[in-house]
C-alpha cells in the first residue's frame, strides 16, 4: 500500500510512520507576527515597529526558536509501518539530524532540531531492525526538505537527474517502527565497492556476475562502499533491485560518481533512493558506520557524538567510499579525523572502495594514526572494475584489477569484537585466492635461478607463503616485494591499460617471489604454493613446469 505525502510516494511498508498533522507547525512568517503583535500589547499598540525595531525588539531567523521534530520509536508489531495504540513506544533508542543525537525517553518520545535540509534518521539498535523497502533497502529515515534538494530549487541549473521533491511542512510527529530479530555474536556481511553501472547492461553484468550466485548466501546484510553507479544517478533504482534480488538489507556509501554535480558536490539523487550520505547502526555487539565521500563539520559532528555512546569493547567498523590512507594533501585531514575520535578503542576496522584492487594497510603512528597498536583498513576490490575488459565464455567482461585480482567481493564473519576476511571471486571456487607465473620451461641448469612469483590476491605483511616443487620436496619461504620493478607479472588486460593512465604495476601489493631449487633430472614438475593469511585461513595452488 502508498501514502501520499507532501508529493513524496511512500511506501507504508518500508520507510517511516506519519502522523498526518492536527494542527500545521507555523512558519518563521507566523511566527514573527505573533510575536511582534505580543510585544506590542505588552508595551503599547501605539509604537511603531520601526521603533521596536530600532531597540532590538524585532524577530528575526536567529532570534526565533529553533524548529524541532518531534516523534516516536515503537515496536511495530504487525509491521505495516504505522503507529497503532497497542504498540509501545521503544526507549533508549539513538535518533540523529546529521549532528546531534538524542535518545528517546520511556515512551519511545524523542525531540531534535531540524532545519530545512535535514534528514532525521533513526541508529538501528541491536536487536531491532528497521524496515526496508521491496528492493531491500533499509527505511530508517525521514528526509525534511520544504522546498526539494538545492538542485531543484529556482535558484540552480535545472536538473539532469532527479533529487528530492518538496517535502512540505514538517509532519506533527516523525515516527519511526522497528521490529525485533536474532543478532549473533557470530555474523558474515557482504562487501561490494565500486559497482559503477553505467548502463543497464552493465547493472545486468552485475546481476549475472555476483547476485545470481549471491542468492541463498548465509550473510546478514550486504554493503556497497560507493560508485555504485558510473556518473549516471538514474541507474540507482535499477541497480538497487538487483542487489536487492538477493534477499538481504543492503546499506549503500557516497562514492564520487554517485553525485549530481561534482560542482559543488551535490547528492540529492544519492539522499532521494538511500537516504542520508552518513549514517550509522548496530548489528549484534559490532557499531558500524558509514561515512560520506566528502567530510563535513557536520559529519565530524556526528561522528564525535555517536561513538561517545558507544560501548569502548565494541568492534566499530568504518566504511566509506575513497581510503583515508595514501591520498592526495586535500584528503589526508580525514585520517587525522577518524584517527582522533577512534585513538581510545582497541577494536576498529575500516573499509573503503575506489582504488580498483586489494590491499590491506595496517596504519602505525608513523602514518598518522594516533591509537594504540595499529589500525586496518581494507581497500576492496571493485565488483567489476568499471565493466572493462575482455569478455569471457559467458559474454561478461573480465573486469581485472590494477593490481592482477579478479574482480569480486568480500564476506567478512565478525565474532564479538573479532572479525576475519575472506576474498570470493566472482563465479570462481573460493579456493581461488592466487595466480602463479612462472615459465614454461627452463633448462635443468637453470633452475636455481628460475624465479617463481606467487600473487596473493588478498595478501597482507601478515601473510605466511611458501613453495615446494614436486610431491617430496622441502617447503621454502617467499619473499613479498616491496617495490615495483621492471618485468614483474601484472595484468595484461586492466583498467589502467584501458584508460592509459599511467601504468604502475601494483601488483607488487601483494606479490611474492623464490627461486626454484636446483634441479638436475629432466621432466615434469608441479609447483606448489601456499598460503596462511592473518585470519589462519590456509589455501594452496598448483602450476606446472617442464624442465629439460
Amino acid at each position: 500500500m502508498e501514502c501520499i505525502h507532501h508529493g513524496l510516494v511512500i511506501q507504508r511498508d518500508c520507510w517511516f510512520s506519519m502522523r498526518v498533522p492536527k494542527h500545521r507547525t507555523h512558519s518563521w512568517e507566523e511566527g514573527k507576527a505573533r510575536k511582534i503583535v505580543s510585544i506590542g500589547m505588552v508595551l503599547s499598540l501605539v509604537v511603531s515597529v520601526g521603533l521596536l525595531c530600532g531597540k532590538g525588539f524585532c524577530s528575526t531567523p536567529e532570534r526565533d526558536e529553533q524548529l524541532h521534530a518531534v516523534g516516536v520509536v515503537y515496536h511495530d508489531i504487525n509491521g505495516n509501518g504505522l503507529r497503532e495504540r497497542a504498540e509501545k513506544g521503544l526507549s533508549g533508542v539513538r535518533v540523529s539530524n546529521g549532528r546531534q543525537i538524542v535518545k528517546t525517553d520511556r515512551q519511545g518520545r524523542y525531540t531534535i532540531p531540524v532545519d530545512d535540509e535535514t534528514i532525521i534518521f533513526v541508529i538501528k539498535p541491536k536487536g531491532w531492525m528497521t524496515p526496508v523497502s521491496e528492493d531491500n533497502l533499509p527505511r530508517f529515515f525521514y528526509i525534511h526538505m520544504p522546498k526539494g534538494s538545492p538542485a531543484l530549487r529556482e535558484d540552480s541549473p535545472k536538473p539532469k537527474y532527479r533529487g528530492v521533491q518538496p517535502t512540505g511542512p514538517l509532519p506533527e510527529s516523525v515516527d519511526f517502527p522497528l521490529h525485533p530479530q536474532n543478532e549473533p555474536n557470530r555474523f558474515r556481511v557482504l562487501i561490494l565497492a565500486d559497482t559503477q553501472a553505467e548502463s543497464q547492461q552493465e547493472v545486468d553484468y552485475l546481476a549475472h556476475d555476483m547476485v545470481e550466485e549471491l542468492v541463498g548466501t548465509d550473510a546478514v546484510f550486504g554493503v556497497t562502499l560507493g560508485d555504485i553507479v558510473d556518473d549516471d544517478p538514474s541507474l540507482f533504482e535499477s541497480v538497487a533491485k538487483a542487489l536487492g534480488v538477493i534477499g538481504l538489507p543492503w546499506y549503500n556509501v557516497l562514492g564520487n560518481h554517485d553525485l549530481n554535480d561534482t560542482n559543488p558536490l551535490e547528492s540529492s539523487s544519492f539522499q532521494r533512493v538511500f537516504g542520508p550520505p552518513y549514517y550509522s547502526f548496530d548489528y549484534g555487539d559490532v557499531h558500524f558506520i558509514v561515512l560520506d565521500f566528502a567530510q563535513s563539520p557536520e559529519e565530524v559532528e556526528f561522528l564525535t557524538n555517536d561513538l561517545a555512546l558507544v560501548p569502548k569493547d565494541h568492534l566499530v567498523v568504518l566504511t566509506m567510499h575513497v581510503p583515508f590512507v595514501y591520498m592526495p594533501k586535500w584528503y589526508r585531514p580525514r585520517l587525522q579525523v577518524i584517527s582522533d575520535v577512534l585513538k581510545e578503542r582497541r577494536h576498529t576496522f575500516s573499509i573503503s572502495g575506489h582504488w580498483h584492487l586489494m590491499v590491506n594497510y595496517f596504519l602505525t603512528e608513523k602514518d598518522g594514526w594516533k591509537g594504540e597498536g595499529s589500525h586496518h583498513h581494507m581497500v576492496n576490490v571493485s565488483a567489476g572494475d568499471c565493466w572493462a575488459g575482455s569478455l569471457d565464455q559467458v559474454g561478461i567482461p573480465q573486469g581485472l584489477q590494477a593490481d592482477g585480482t579478479p574482480h569480486g567481493y568480500s564476506i567478512v564473519t565478525f565474532d564479538g569484537n573479532d572479525y576475519s576476511v575472506e576474498f570470493k571471486a566472482a563465479r570462481r571456487p573460493a579456493e581461488y585466492q592466487m595466480n602463479i607465473y612462472a615459465p614454461e620451461e627452463v633448462k635443468p641448469s637453470d633452475t636455481a635461478k628460475t624465479t617463481v612469483f606467487a600473487n596473493i590476491f588478498a595478501g597482507s605483511e601478515k601473510s605466511k607463503v611458501e613453495m615446494r616443487l614436486g610431491e617430496s620436496g622441502p617447503w621454502m619461504a617467499m619473499e613479498k616485494l616491496q617495490e615495483a620493478f621492471e618485468g614483474a607479472p601484472g595484468p595484461a588486460d586492466d583498467y589502467c591499460v584501458q584508460h592509459k593512465m599511467p601504468r604502475v604495476n601494483r601488483s607488487v601489493l601483494h606479490l611474492w617471489e623464490a627461486n626454484l631449487p636446483h634441479v638436475s633430472e629432466k621432466g615434469t614438475y608441479l609447483i606448489h604454493v601456499r598460503t596462511t593469511d592473518m585470519y589462519a585461513h590456509t589455501y594452496t595452488a598448483h602450476r606446472v613446469i617442464r624442465v629439460r
